[in-house]
């Protein structure tokens, strides 16, 4: 299998149902959902107290609700006259709240834009000083507890409840955005032939540090690669990666 994903490689899919062609994996995801549910339960009730701890931190400096739900694009597997397919679907996305209450997106479309045009001189203007982060570091939004529970994907700890429902998967692509996956090329939807992820190959390879085209091959790879053992993996190397805080912002 190469490693190595460029455009050319890829058809043109339609952006509502994409074929993926994977007849063999049936007993892999039927093992994968067993275990996300496992983990997330166990998660959910061995951090509890972590988490209603940071829901009162983030209301002493920002009164008002302590999670940002927000609606994501992930995908479901549909099985069609004996061929497999992925769905682009969306859901809503848990989140502690990380920025002030009613923030204007505006900000964050126009770098999302940039960033995937690969456009330097908009991302660094939008930064306000030319960076080789990949990611709005210099958001005037944040509240100030914001900032340490990004750097340390604390912020992210209620998605648990969302793999618990099934709308995401313990490793997967990160969920995008509905006016981020407005701006795909054609070949960007295929990290969207999976179920979104809390974690994945991106996140514990290229955190904030590689341009737009590089995460969605990763993402890619991982779609092509996916296997209970890659899996495992990748979750034993995230809490690694986390508290190395290495491209965290």
């Amino acid at each position: 299998m190469q490693n190595n994903i460029t455009t050319e490689n890829y058809f043109e899919y339609d952006p509502d149902v994409i074929n993926a062609s994977e007849k063999s994996k049936n007993s892999y995801y039927a093992a994968k959902r067993a275990l996300d549910f496992f983990i997330a339960l166990v998660m959910l009730i061995i951090l509890s107290p972590l988490l209603l701890f940071i829901s009162l931190i983030i209301y002493i400096y920002s009164p008002g609700p302590v999670f940002f739900i927000q609606e994501r694009v992930g995908a479901v597997r549909k099985v069609i006259n004996n061929e497999i397919y992925w769905k682009k679907v969306n859901f809503r996305c848990f989140k502690f709240r990380t920025m002030r209450l009613n923030a204007d997106p505006a900000l964050h479309q126009k770098y999302i834009k940039a960033l995937i045009e690969n456009n330097e001189a908009q991302m660094a203007a939008l930064q306000s000083e030319p960076t080789s982060i990949r990611k709005l570091i210099n958001d005037p939004r944040l509240i100030r507890p914001g900032h340490i529970l990004r750097k340390l994907s604390l912020d992210e700890l209620p998605q648990l409840w969302n793999v618990l429902r099934g709308e995401m998967s313990m490793v997967g692509p990160r969920p995008a955005i509905p006016y981020e996956v407005e701006l795909y090329k054609s070949w960007h939807l295929r990290r969207l032939e999976a179920q979104p992820g809390i974690t994945g190959l991106q996140q514990i390879t290229a955190r904030s540090t590689a341009d737009f085209d590089q995460l969605v091959k990763l993402d890619i790879e991982y779609v092509r690669k996916q296997s209970m053992l890659f899996d495992l993996m990748i979750m034993i190397k995230t809490p690694l990666v986390v508290f190395s805080t290495k491209g965290a912002y």
